[in-house]
């Protein structure tokens, strides 16, 4: 069935159009007339949703009364409306809603009723105890693009358990990765599996709107955090298990301790002579054109072999020269080469300011604020300046009568 016969069995309410709603003008993006319902919180499936409204998709962000977590972590100015929020909640519309006072769950069904995806990572037992797993709301939208994040797959016999990014980093083995490198069992020092899995989620829910879109129907997604995960770590870790049942997981130049930038005469680098004739000039340049025979290094696969001797032989020739002289060599020879930035010098550098990566921008009740911006160019799709992270249930009431709801079914009068 298609997803326009589909269509005309939905009980839908118009979507709007103009600056709260999606616009079917090209102006309005990639996404203009997709509506995104999110019931999710922390990070990962709403950096999922976010992605989306970058790309013009109308997101709705159902939240509980007390709001979405991330919305009190610090540093804040005003309750409600904490710095991590104020990015990952741009181009969104904030309806709250208590799912477990009456008539909460009709306004979210009445929601998705005119939605073409819905995002969620509440545990799948959460949303069965709501009357709001899979088949409930196909029900009432046979078209809907269902995507549920959890940590395990629900089939499993962890499927009920309870995951967060640390968990996750531990259960897809990045975490033993760590240990085997440091000889210490610590995580990466960025939410990764939540932003992966997000990517994930975006990435999922374009390929079933394309199908929908070509004859096939809504469906649902299901995108465990831990499968994921691991079949992200296995890329290039499945290495030489990949051919042999019984070969070593693990990436020997990945692996490798010594894997590290390398000091120069007056800071740190990254010099990564890839290619065998990088190698050469490599060696040329430090004078010691000896090493370019040398047999341990003298291909990219022997060099990954022998990473353990090979970056500290880097280690030992890079102090030569200075870093501006090997950015010089390097970016005439072809070498990949870049400074070692701390993280506020990567991000205000003049290389992020020119792409408008990192920007100011004016939050309507924040004030100047740091926008994110959207790193993937579209030649069809200019970049425009998002929409202000909403103030909690900013939206609710408009977001409810366009779907047909009386939002006074949810304030109820105490003495009426």
């Amino acid at each position: 069935m298609s997803h326009r016969k589909t269509a005309e069995n939905r009980k839908t309410a118009e979507k709007p159009s103009g600056p709260s709603g999606p616009s079917s003008s090209s102006d309005r993006g990639l996404l203009a007339g997709v509506r995104v319902v999110e019931l999710a919180g922390v990070i990962m499936a709403p950096y999922a949703a976010q992605q989306l409204g970058d790309l013009g998709a109308d997101v709705i962000k159902v939240e509980p009364p007390a709001g979405d977590m991330t919305r009190h972590y610090p540093p804040r100015r005003h309750p409600g409306m904490g710095g991590t929020a104020l990015n990952l909640n741009r181009n969104k519309r904030s309806a709250v809603i208590d799912l477990k006072a009456p008539h909460g769950r009709d306004a979210l069904l009445a929601l998705l009723r005119t939605a073409d995806v819905f995002i969620t990572n509440l545990r799948p037992q959460a949303l069965e105890k709501l009357r709001l797993g899979y088949d409930d709301v196909e029900a009432v939208n046979p078209g809907l693009i269902y995507a549920n994040a959890q940590g395990f797959r629900s089939d499993s016999r962890y499927g009920t358990h309870a995951a967060y990014d640390d968990v996750i980093q531990a259960a897809s083995g990045l975490v033993w990765l760590n240990h085997e490198v440091s000889g210490r069992p610590h995580y990466v020092p960025t939410v990764l599996a939540d932003k992966v899995c997000g990517m994930q989620i975006a990435l999922s829910v374009l390929a079933a709107l394309h199908y929908r879109e070509h004859g096939g129907t809504g469906q649902h997604i299901e995108v465990p955090m831990a499968d994921t995960m691991l079949a992200f770590n296995l890329v290039e870790h499945l290495g030489a298990a990949a051919l042999e049942t019984d070969g070593a997981f693990g990436s020997a130049r990945s692996l490798s301790p010594q894997r590290r930038a390398q000091r120069t005469a007056d800071g740190w680098m990254c010099i990564l002579p890839h290619s065998d004739r990088n190698w050469r000039d490599f060696t040329a340049f430090v004078g010691r054109p000896d090493l370019a025979d040398d047999p341990r290094f003298a291909t990219g696969p022997d060099r990954a072999r022998n990473a353990d001797a090979f970056y500290p032989l880097l280690a030992e020739l890079t102090p030569r020269h200075t870093s501006a002289a090997w950015q010089e060599f390097c970016d005439r020879a072809g070498i990949a080469a870049a400074p070692v930035l701390d993280l506020e010098t990567a991000a205000t550098s003049t290389y992020a300011q020119e792409g408008g990566l990192l920007r100011e921008a004016e939050h309507p009740t924040e004030g100047r604020y740091r926008v994110i911006g959207r790193p993937v160019r579209y030649s069809a799709d200019p970049e425009r300046e998002p929409r202000p992270c909403p103030g909690l249930g900013q939206h609710t009431d408009e977001v409810l009568r366009e779907a047909g709801f009386d939002p006074a079914l949810l304030h109820p009068n105490p003495t009426g």
